[in-house]
């Protein structure tokens, strides 16, 4: 099953998109772009030549994905959710040499407006709440809230919020799936 794309948008030739993908109103794909299969790319979404987005990825409207950035397969990207690639951005300074490379890693949330400053890397599974400003790197499976964002407790592969401290020891069980999971000191971890 081919590519879907709305006769608005503008998907450059040399842009790739997966079987499956469909590309909805005013989106613009650069040539450069490598869309992977059954992704959507809502209304008004800009795709940059060096990016890359795996499978079953969903990037709700207004959503800019600058060069630099790495989507991995099943990332959500709510509406009008941030990424940069220029750290101290001037107008009158050319910087396009000091892109600073985002991953964002499987299975990843990103809630609609926030912001995630380049350089940093989101943990898979990792779920960073509607407004909050990400300024470093963010553990697989964190809950991240605020301004900037801070961790706040943990989410399980199916977004579930799970009973456990921010560090130290214990179990916890998916309420929805019955998926089991570890904290070990600071970090958290399937069974």
């Amino acid at each position: 099953m081919a590519a879907t794309i709305h006769p608005s948008a503008i998907v450059d030739a040399g842009a790739q998109l997966g079987d499956g993908t469909r590309v909805w109103h005013f989106v613009h794909v650069c040539s450069g772009a490598r869309v992977g299969q059954r992704c959507s790319l809502g209304q008004n979404v800009f795709v940059g030549n060096d990016v890359v987005i795996g499978d079953n990825v969903k990037i709700q409207n207004n959503v800019s994905v600058y060069d630099a950035v790495i989507l991995e397969d099943d990332v959500f990207c709510g509406p009008s959710m941030v990424f940069t690639n220029v750290h101290n951005p001037r107008s009158a300074v050319t910087r396009k040499d000091e892109y600073r490379r985002t991953l964002v890693q499987r299975g990843a949330t990103l809630g609609a407006n926030c912001t995630i400053v380049c350089g940093s890397t989101v943990g898979a599974y990792a779920f960073v709440g509607a407004g909050a400003v990400v300024t470093k790197d963010v553990k697989p499976f964190a809950l991240m809230a605020g301004v900037p964002a801070r961790q706040i407790g943990w989410m399980s592969r199916h977004g579930e919020r799970l009973a456990l401290p921010l560090e130290g020891q214990g179990e916890a069980t998916c309420p929805h799936t019955g998926d089991r999971y570890r904290l070990d000191g600071d970090q958290l971890s399937l069974i």
